[in-house]
C-alpha cells in the first residue's frame, strides 16, 4: 500500500455483512474513506506559467540530473533545520535545503543581529560548495509570514487577518515585495508563504494567518502576494534581484479542521473542499508560485501528506502545478507506518521535499535505502529532484551573484515602514462610535491605558520567536508602539498625552484610549475552547473611567474576533485593530484628528471574519444556514457614514465555568484554568507564557521540546540541588466520579537523564512512586503511561477538590520530558505504580 488511494481501495474491497451493526459501521467508515479520494474531474483548472519550464531551464536540469548520484538526488529531497545541522555536515551529507524554524536562529540567539543571519547563510553556502561530487546550491527557507519576522530590526506588517480587512490587493503586492527584499538581504532564498488558509472556526490558533473566512479574499490576494514575493517569472532569466521564492500553504483545508483543532481533520465533502478551501491556490499557481507546502491536516481521516489523490492526481492534474511540494515540520512522521526518520509513503504520494528539521540524518539514510530497494521508484526520485532543481534555477541559486545580500539598511527602511503604516490604517475596523467620540481632537488631553506601549503584543505570534512571547520594545529598534504614535500625533496638535497602564490619572482627561487584547500565541498554544475574552482588568478600567465621566475608546488587539460585548458596552468607541505589528503610528493616523477634531484619515477596514454574538465559538461563517453574527462579514463603520450599535447582550452563551476537567497540558499548552508552577526550597515560580524558566533556587527548570509536533512537550530538568517539583495547578475540580469509573491520568513521557533519587507522581495529596518506571525506561524514547485515578485516591488524595492534577517531584537529578497530560479511559492498560 503505497498511498492513501490504495488504502481506500483496500477498505472498499472488504465484503459487507448486510443488516448487521458491524456492516453499518463498516459502510459508514467506507463512506468517509471514499470522500478522502479526490476526483480530478471535479476540480478547476490552473497552470504554472510556461516560463517555469522553459527549454533552457529543462535542458540544464536534465543535464544536471544525469550527472548526479543517487545519494545526491536523495539529499535534494531532505531539508534540515539550522538548529540541528552545522555547515560542516554538508561536507558529508548532500542535502538540498535548510530552514530556520520559528525558534531557530544563528547560534540559538533569537535576538541575533541581522549580520549574524547573513554570516549563517554564507557559512552554509560555503560549506556546500566545498563538498565533493556534483554540487547543487542549497535553497534556504524561512517563515516570513508578516514581514521578515524572525530578524530584529525588520519591518513587521499586520498579520493576515488585518490585511484581509483592508481589502486592497495592490497593498498586498507591495507588502510581498518589501518582505522579499528584507529576506533577501539577510541571505535566505525562500519564504513559507503566502498562507492561503480559509479559517472557518475562530477557535483555531492560526486563524490570524488567514485573510478571511470567505475564500473571495484569498482568491483576490494570492496572485498579488506571489508576484510581490517572486516578481514575474521569465523564460530567459531567474527571479529579479530582491525577490525570493514563495510557497503557498498549507495545502489543503488547514482552516477547516474539526472544532478548530490544529493539525486536525476536515470532515466534509469534496465539493466544500473545492468551493471553500481551494481558495486562492489556482491564482497562486497561475501567478507562478514556485513551491507549495502540504498541510499537516487530514481529510476525513486521511492525512494530506500521504494522499496521492490530492498531491498528485489533483495538484499535478487539473491544477497544473510544475513547482515542488514540501511537507510541513516532520509531518511525514504522522502517516500510518511512518516515523520522523522513515516515510516512503509521503514521497510516493507526491511530497518532493521532506521537512525533517531534527530527523534529517536518519531520514536521509532510510530514504536512500528505500530508493535502492525499489520501495521508492527511481522514476519518482528523479521526478521530485527535477522539480526541486527547476525551482532552484528559477530562483537564481546557480549564480554566484547576490546583489542585495548584506544591504541591511533595507531592514525596517523608511519606505517599508511607510507601507506597514498604511496597512495598519487600512486594516482597522470601527465597530462602534457613539457620540462621535472619534476622531479625537489633536489638542485634547488624552489618557492612554492598557498595553499601548507593547509592540510585542501588537505583533502577536511568529515574531522573533515561534509563539511571539517574551519580546520587549527594545527588540523592535525600528518600530513604534501604539502609544508612541498617539503621543506623537497629540503633541503635534498641541495636546497632551499621558501613558497610564492601569488607567489612573491626577488630572481628568478629555478622553481615554484603552489598548488591550490577546497576548501572543501561535499554533497549538493558540487553540481555545471558547471565544470569550477572559481578562477582567480592561473591563474594570473601562467601567471606572466611564463612572468618572470620561469618554472611552477601546483598541482591541486580537488574532480573531472575540466575544467582547461587555467591553463594547463599556466603550464609547470600539476599534478592532487585529495584530498591527511595529507601526503603531498607523492607529494614531485614524484615531487622532486635526486641531479642529476633523479626521486626518477615515476608517477603511471591513470585517473579513464575522464577529460573534456569543462566546461559544461554534463556527459562524457568512453564507451558512442560521447565520446571525453580532457584526456581519463586511461590517465596518466610517467617519463619513457612522451608525449606532446600542446596548449588546452580555449573556455569553457558555454554560458553567470555562475550563477543562480532563485536559491539562495538550498540544503544547496548558488548558485553562491550568498553569505550570515550579517550586523548590526558595519558593514558587509561575512561568506563565515564558517558554523557559527555573524555580527560585534552580532546583528545576523547564523548556519546550518536540514530541507529536513542534514544541508540543515540555522538558523538566531537576538539578539535584535540593528537592524540586513541577506541578500543574488551578481551580479545584471534582474528579471523584471519574475515579469510580476507572479513568486514568494519561501522559506521554521521555526520560532524557535517569533519576538519581526517588521520584513521586502526585494528583492532589495522593502520591505514587515513579522511580522504578522511570529508572527502567530507555533514554530518549517517548512512551505513554496511564495511572488509575483510584491509585491516587487510595494514596490519600481528596478527588472531590483537586487543584493539582499532575505533579512530579524529586530531590535528585532527573531530566524528564512530558506531553499530552489528560484524563483518559482505562482500557485495561492503566496501572498503579509499585514503589
Amino acid at each position: 500500500m503505497r498511498n492513501a488511494a490504495s488504502l481506500i481501495t483496500l477498505v472498499l474491497a472488504v465484503p459487507m455483512l448486510a443488516c448487521s451493526p458491524l456492516a453499518a459501521l463498516a459502510q459508514e467508515k467506507n463512506a468517509v474513506a471514499l470522500e478522502a479520494h479526490a476526483d480530478p474531474a471535479l476540480w478547476p483548472h490552473a497552470a504554472s506559467p510556461a516560463a517555469m519550464t522553459d527549454a533552457a531551464t529543462e535542458a540544464f536540469v536534465a543535464d544536471l540530473l544525469g550527472r548526479m548520484t543517487v545519494e545526491e538526488k536523495v539529499g535534494q529531497m531532505i531539508q534540515a533545520d539550522i538548529a540541528s545541522i552545522k555547515p560542516e555536515d554538508l561536507l558529508i551529507y548532500p542535502l538540498g535545503s535548510i530552514l530556520a524554524g520559528g525558534n531557530s536562529s544563528p547560534g540559538g540567539d533569537e535576538r541575533a543581529s541581522a549580520g549574524k543571519w547573513v554570516d549563517l547563510a554564507q557559512a552554509f553556502r560555503a560549506a556546500n560548495a566545498q563538498r565533493k561530487g556534483t554540487v547543487v546550491p542549497l535553497i534556504y527557507g524561512i517563515d516570513a509570514v508578516h514581514g521578515h519576522n524572525n530578524v530584529v530590526g525588520a519591518t513587521i506588517f499586520p498579520h493576515n487577518i488585518g490585511l484581509g480587512a483592508a481589502r486592497d490587493p495592490d497593498l498586498i503586492r507591495r507588502i510581498g515585495q518589501a518582505t522579499a527584499l528584507e529576506v533577501a538581504v539577510t541571505g535566505a532564498d525562500w519564504t513559507f508563504g503566502p498562507t492561503l488558509a480559509v479559517p472557518r472556526d475562530d477557535r483555531w490558533g492560526r486563524a490570524y494567518e488567514g485573510y478571511a473566512e470567505n475564500p473571495e479574499i484569498q482568491r483576490a490576494y494570492a496572485a498579488p502576494m506571489t508576484l510581490g514575493l517572486q516578481g514575474d517569472l521569465s523564460a530567459d532569466s531567474p527571479l529579479a534581484a530582491g525577490h525570493i521564492a514563495g510557497s503557498a500553504k498549507h495545502f489543503l483545508a488547514d482552516g477547516g479542521t474539526f472544532e478548530g483543532k490544529d493539525q486536525g481533520d476536515f470532515q466534509g465533502h469534496e465539493r466544500e473542499m473545492i468551493d471553500v478551501h481551494l481558495g486562492g491556490y489556482p491564482q497562486a499557481i497561475d501567478a507562478g508560485v514556485l513551491s507549495i507546502m502540504a498541510s499537516f491536516s487530514s481529510w476525513n481521516g486521511v492525512k494530506h501528506s500521504g494522499n496521492e489523490t490530492i498531491l498528485t492526481d489533483v495538484l499535478r492534474g487539473p491544477l497544473g502545478f510544475d513547482g515542488f511540494v514540501v511537507s510541513d515540520w516532520n509531518a511525514h512522521g504522522q502517516l500510518p507506518g511512518c516515523s520522523n526518520e522513515s516515510c516512503a509513503l509521503a514521497v510516493n504520494a507526491g511530497i518532493d521535499m521532506l521537512m525533517a528539521p531534527d530527523s534529517w540524518k536518519p531520514l536521509y539514510q532510510n530514504t536512500l535505502a528505500q530508493v535502492r530497494s525499489g520501495e521508492i521508484p527511481t522514476a519518482r526520485l528523479d521526478e521530485a529532484v527535477r522539480r526541486i532543481l527547476r525551482v532552484k534555477v528559477k530562483t537564481g541559486l546557480f549564480s554566484d551573484e547576490r546583489p542585495v545580500e548584506g544591504r541591511l539598511n533595507e531592514l525596517g527602511s523608511p519606505a517599508h515602514r511607510a507601507i506597514a503604516r498604511e496597512a495598519v490604517r487600512k486594516s482597522l475596523v470601527l465597530l462602534k462610535n457613539e457620540g462621535a467620540v472619534l476622531p479625537i481632537r489633536s489638542g485634547a488631553r488624552v489618557l492612554v491605558a492598557g498595553h499601548a506601549d507593547d509592540i510585542g503584543q501588537a505583533s502577536g505570534g511568529w515574531t522573533l520567536t515561534w509563539q511571539g512571547t517574551g519580546n520587549t520594545n527594545a527588540d523592535f529598534p525600528n518600530g513604534q508602539s501604539i502609544w508612541g504614535g498617539i503621543q506623537e500625533a497629540v503633541a503635534a496638535g498641541g495636546g497632551q498625552a499621558t501613558l497610564s497602564p492601569d488607567g489612573g490619572f491626577t488630572q481628568k482627561p478629555d478622553v481615554a484610549i484603552i489598548v488591550f487584547g490577546e497576548t501572543p500565541y501561535a499554533e497549538f498554544q493558540g487553540d481555545v475552547d471558547t471565544l470569550d475574552f477572559l481578562p477582567t482588568e480592561p473591563l474594570e478600567t473601562l467601567k471606572r473611567l466611564h463612572a468618572a465621566g470620561i469618554p472611552t475608546v477601546s483598541v482591541f488587539l486580537s488574532g480573531r474576533p472575540m466575544w467582547t460585548n461587555p467591553e463594547i458596552n463599556a466603550s464609547d468607541a470600539f476599534v478592532a485593530a487585529w495584530l498591527p505589528g511595529t507601526e503603531g503610528g498607523g492607529v494614531a493616523d485614524v484615531l487622532i484628528g486635526d486641531a479642529a477634531g476633523k479626521p486626518r484619515t477615515d476608517f477603511n477596514g471591513k470585517l473579513s471574519f464575522s464577529w460573534p454574538k456569543d462566546a461559544r465559538g461554534e463556527p459562524l461563517n457568512v453564507g451558512q444556514p442560521g447565520y446571525d453574527p453580532q457584526f456581519a462579514y463586511g461590517y465596518g463603520l466610517t467617519y463619513a457614514q457612522g451608525g449606532r450599535v446600542g446596548v449588546l447582550s452580555e449573556e455569553s452563551g457558555v454554560v458553567g465555568e470555562i475550563g477543562s476537567v480532563d485536559r491539562y497540558f495538550v498540544d503544547g499548552r496548558y488548558v485553562a484554568p491550568w498553569a505550570l508552577m515550579l517550586a523548590d526550597a526558595g519558593g514558587q515560580n509561575k512561568p506563565g507564557s515564558v517558554q523557559a524558566a527555573t524555580s527560585p533556587r534552580d532546583a528545576v527548570s523547564v523548556r519546550p521540546v518536540d514530541d507529536l509536533a513542534q514544541e508540543s512537550g515540555q522538558q523538566f530538568a531537576f538539578s539535584g540541588a535540593g528537592a524540586g517539583s513541577a506541578k500543574i495547578w488551578g481551580t479545584p475540580i471534582d474528579v471523584s466520579r471519574q475515579a469510580n469509573g476507572e479513568m486514568a491520568l494519561s501522559f506521554r513521557y521521555r526520560v532524557d537523564a535517569a533519576p538519581a533519587s526517588s521520584v513521586a507522581l502526585s494528583v492532589g495529596q495522593g502520591r505514587v512512586d515513579m522511580s522504578a518506571i522511570l529508572g527502567a525506561a530507555p533514554l530518549g524514547e517517548w512512551r505513554s503511561l496511564k495511572v488509575r485515578l483510584s491509585c491516587f485516591r487510595d494514596a490519600g488524595a481528596d478527588l472531590t477538590a483537586v487543584d493539582t492534577p499532575f505533579q512530579i517531584e524529586t530531590a535528585g537529578a532527573l531530566t524528564l520530558s512530558v506531553s499530552e497530560i489528560r484524563l483518559a479511559a482505562n482500557e485495561g492498560d492503566a496501572i498503579c505504580p509499585a514503589g
